[in-house]
Parts: structure tokens; sequence; C-alpha cells
């Protein structure tokens, strides 16, 4: 790393385009003093953040945003989503700092029906539980699976919003507790666009009152490289929750912006505001770019 700006004008400038004196920008809820120095390499926009002690090198970023249309299996989404988990880790064993890694990435979707339970429950869940899960019911049948996220279990399906960031939480400047406090603020400025108001409560995910919860919260961190995301309800037929303890919290109670009065909104178009509003809270994010999967991975 640098150790002083002399090294990093020495080292990494190809061409000045902009120096701004140091001046304060919000991240994540908290006020940082920074520098931005702005350089091209090979056609790439450059920019360094930090104080000189603390030197860097970061690429102005683009947020990548691949909407799997229609339904998707919970299958596809995860094998999608390790593709390009896989391409972050293998960035970060090369420690090439000169080498931009991987833009941060936003998978949303809205899948089959399915039962998912965290990592704290892998393996614990007994086949009477799966069988009663995944048996006949009015709305259909759901499959059953285990993750690597955090939280207990929850149910995904039609009309329900999943959103995956991949992102590097060292490159954004955040540290694990503030991630998730940025994916709970970019939900509730979600709702907000749409003039419902949500909150936080002393339980994990979003809430519309201290009773009823709207977006179900999990993740999994790798080397700083996040993983799942969030499942926010907004069409779902809220019977599949009466099937399970959501989230292992008793006497509370589910809700979805359609309960909540919007039974209008398409659910593409929700991921479209949530993803904007993610953009809008990570450090170094230019814009917002829509991509197809087979051109992340």
């Amino acid at each position: 790393m640098c150790e002083c700006l002399d090294d990093i004008l020495a080292e990494f400038l190809v061409g000045v385009m902009e120096w701004k004196e140091p001046e304060s920008r919000r991240l994540g809820g908290f006020r940082k003093a920074c520098w931005y120095l702005h350089v091209m390499d090979d056609g790439h926009l450059f920019s360094c953040y930090s104080r000189p002690k603390q030197g860097c090198y970061v690429r102005a970023m683009l947020l990548r945003h691949v909407h799997l249309p229609g339904l998707t299996r919970y299958t596809h989404a995860g094998e999608l989503q390790d593709k390009i988990v896989r391409k972050f880790l293998a960035y970060k064993a090369a420690s090439n700092p000169l080498k931009a890694g991987p833009d941060p990435t936003i998978i949303t979707a809205q899948f089959h029906p399915v039962y998912t339970c965290g990592r704290r429950e892998v393996g614990n869940v007994t086949s009477e539980q799966r069988d009663y899960l995944t048996q006949q019911t009015s709305w259909g049948r759901a499959e059953f699976h285990e993750a690597l996220r955090g939280g207990q279990t929850t149910f995904h399906g039609p009309g329900q919003l999943v959103a995956y960031p991949i992102l590097d939480l060292k490159r954004h400047g955040l540290s694990a507790r503030c991630y998730v406090h940025a994916l709970e603020t970019a939900v509730i400025r979600t709702c907000g666009h749409y003039d419902i108001p949500a909150q936080r409560t002393e339980n994990p995910g979003v809430w519309i009152n201290a009773d009823q919860k709207i977006c179900a919260l999990g993740v999994h961190l790798r080397r700083n490289v996040s993983s799942h995301g969030i499942g926010l309800n907004v069409s779902t037929d809220l019977g599949w929750f009466e099937r399970i303890v959501a989230c292992g919290l008793e006497g509370k109670g589910t809700t979805s912006l359609a309960q909540q009065g919007l039974d209008h909104l398409d659910v593409e178009d929700v991921g479209r505001t949530f993803v904007s509003m993610m953009g809008e809270g990570l450090e170094g994010v230019e814009a917002v770019v829509t991509m197809d999967e087979d051109e992340v991975v």
C-alpha cells in the first residue's frame, strides 16, 4: 500500500483528470473524510478514497443488476450467485491492486415456492418436517433447501422480491454490521418510495410495525464477499408463512406491500427500485447497469 500521496502519484498515476480537496461524504450512515483522485488507466476511471497513510487504488464501480425473468428455481439462482462469488474470491486471492476487481452485482428474482433454512438449522430439520413443508397445499407444492445464510426457516415464492447482492464489503468501506444496516436502509427506502412506512425493530429484518414483518434478511460472508440477501413481500400469498414460525419469531406476523394496499405493483419494478436504493448507499458506485446473467459469469 502507498505510504503517502507522492507514492500514489509516482506508482499509479497515468493521467490526472481531477483533484479535489478533502471533503466529507455519507458512507453507510456515517461520515468519513476522504481524498479523491480520478485517473485513467486503460480507459478506466479510478478513485482514491482513503487518507494518504491508508492509500488505496479503487476503480469507480458500476452496480450490475441481473434480473432473472419469470419464476426461477432456487437452485438456479444459487448456482449463478456461486459463480459470481467465485470470481470475487479468485480476484482477492490474486492480490493484484492494479487490476480492477469484479463490479458489485445484485441478482433479483421471484422463486418457485421454496422453504429454506439458515446455517444454524442445517442438518437439524427432520424428515417429518421436510415432508410437511413439501406436501401439496391449496397454493401449490414447495421445495425445501438448506442454505448457508444467516437466519432461520423462511419462505420464498411468487410475489416476493428476492435480491442477492454480491460485493466485496471492503471496497465499499463497510463492516458486516454496516452492510446489514445498508440492506435494511435500502428496503426501508424502497417501501418509502411506494409511500409505505417501514422500520427496524429489535428483531431481524424490516417491519411495518412491531408485529408485522415485510422483509426477511439473511446474508453470508466469505472473505468479506457477500451473498444471499433479502426477501421483500410484494404480493406474496401469505398463507405459505402460516406453515412455519417465520425466522423463528413466535407470535409475529408477516405482511406484504399488497396487504398494505398496493396490490398493483410488479415485482420486477420493485426490484429495480431496490437496486437503485442500494446503489445510492454504496460508496464508489457511479451508476447502475442492467445485464443478462451470461454477461456476468
